[in-house]
């Protein structure tokens, strides 16, 4: 097929499944034109990117070059970038056509994608359920094949959860490994530590494309370039494998259960070494989030909406209004820059213990959070006896982001309902490429969950 029939098919698919899911929320109006430049140079042989003539969707939250980006904020409704961000910039240089932009929660406040400017967006697997957060346009996109792949950004799992609900694979990235710039609201300060802009498609080999041409080559680690080898040499044998199920403080269902044991022996009957083990500090993760990210984040919503709360939406809002009473006073913010002090440097210990354990355990299998999708506007979950609030039933996928450890998720079940359950794996800074082989043997084995 030639670059403008794929892209007229997936025009087609969304005008006739968009507006009943409002996956998409900004259409590019040179797609069709860029899909024949495209064409025209495969006519005449020219040498071609990796992407050359596929039509990619980008979170409304990361710059595009003359493409409407909002991150949902009525401040940024009709926000027109004049630059790309770095990571669209690689996407286009290896020859991609961006189709449009993706909903999200106003600024990226997870875990359901609802927001002022374009309201709510619907799970495609049941219109009733979200489909996650802050991802979740983007997620939604892809799995109604209103897309074939694009980009997300994850601060709290915001890639992974709406992967796990869509029933979709999705790569948070080592923390600094991919370019974050021109990303609304910006990784700055301690968010840096955490937030990552990084790939969702519908299969682990799609992530892996679109990984290598959007990570930044300066932050390659040597491990890195011997686990690109080792993938390619089969060397997955016999490596190490921890596996868990949950923790006493947060259940997961029955099914989560079955969907990691299910992972976990994949990879065992792949010739890995796996065993049921939880690495240290990991249910350490949850809380040290809260500690490292979520007055940074207040504070810079605080700066943003200055002057202009009043058009912020009811997240954003409430945000913006915890804590209010405190910002001027000298007292308290010397002693919430002690408390992050505090929380940085035993930040700094767990993740050098983390990575003591990992050096002979490199992978683990765990879940993405306590459920499948939750209906919209749910404030809590009820598993297994116990009532959850959303943050807390979502609490596996902090650690990644605390730790800045690199964290697939690819599908591994279906709920009773029929719902999507997937797993998350987690692997050492910098060897996404031996995440991503582990990920596909889990692919491979379980489908597409059932």
């Amino acid at each position: 097929m030639s670059p403008v029939e794929v892209v007229e098919a997936y025009l087609q698919r969304i005008e006739q499944i968009n507006p009943s899911l409002n996956a998409i929320v900004t259409l590019a109006d040179d797609a069709i034109n860029q899909a024949r430049i495209a064409e025209a140079a495969l006519t005449r042989g020219d040498e071609v990117g990796a992407l050359h003539g596929v039509p990619l969707t980008i979170k409304d939250t990361i710059d595009t070059r003359g493409l409407r980006t909002t991150g949902g904020s009525r401040l940024c409704a009709d926000h027109v970038p004049d630059h790309d961000a770095t990571v669209v910039a690689r996407l286009k240089g290896a020859g991609a056509i961006i189709l449009g932009k993706t909903n999200t929660p106003e600024m990226a406040i997870p875990y359901e994608t609802d927001n002022p400017v374009f309201g709510r967006t619907h799970n495609p697997h049941n219109p009733l359920m979200t489909p996650g957060g802050s991802s979740g346009g983007e997620a939604a996109a892809i799995a109604a094949c209103l897309s074939p792949a694009g980009l997300g950004s994850d601060l709290s799992g915001s890639i992974r959860v709406p992967a796990h609900f869509c029933g979709i694979v999705g790569l948070k990235p080592t923390a600094g490994r991919v370019p974050a710039d021109g990303h609304t609201p910006p990784a700055t300060g301690p968010l840096s530590l955490g937030s990552c802009v990084g790939p969702m498609a519908r299969h682990v080999k799609d992530l892996d494309l679109l990984f290598r041409v959007i990570s930044d080559a300066t932050k390659v680690e040597p491990s890195d370039r011997e686990s690109s080898e080792a993938r390619s040499a089969g060397l997955l044998a016999g490596m190490r494998v921890a596996f868990f199920t949950g923790d006493n403080s947060v259940p997961v269902t029955e099914e989560t259960t079955e969907a990691v044991e299910a992972a976990a022996k994949a990879l065992s009957e792949a010739g890995l070494e796996v065993n049921e083990a939880k690495p240290p500090g990991m249910s350490e993760g949850s809380r040290l989030w809260i500690d490292l990210f979520s007055r940074a984040a207040r504070e810079q919503l605080r700066d943003f909406y200055r002057g202009r709360e009043s058009e912020a939406g009811p997240l954003v809002s409430r945000a913006l209004q915890a804590d209010a009473s405190e910002e001027n006073d000298l007292g308290a913010k010397i002693e919430r820059a002690e408390a992050l002090g505090r929380s940085l440097v035993e930040r700094e210990r767990l993740r050098e213990e983390i990575l003591r354990w990992m050096k002979t355990t490199p992978l683990t299998v765990m879940p993405v959070g306590a459920v499948p999708a939750f209906a919209h506007g749910a404030a809590r979950v009820d598993v297994r006896g116990q009532s959850l609030s959303i943050f807390r039933a979502f609490s596996y996928s902090h650690a990644a982001n605390v730790f800045g450890l690199p964290s697939a998720v690819v599908p591994a079940a279906r709920s009773a309902e029929g719902l999507p359950i997937g797993v998350q794996i987690i692997g050492r800074p910098f060897e996404e490429t031996v995440l991503l082989a582990a990920a596909q043997i889990i692919e491979a084995a379980l489908g597409s969950g059932g």
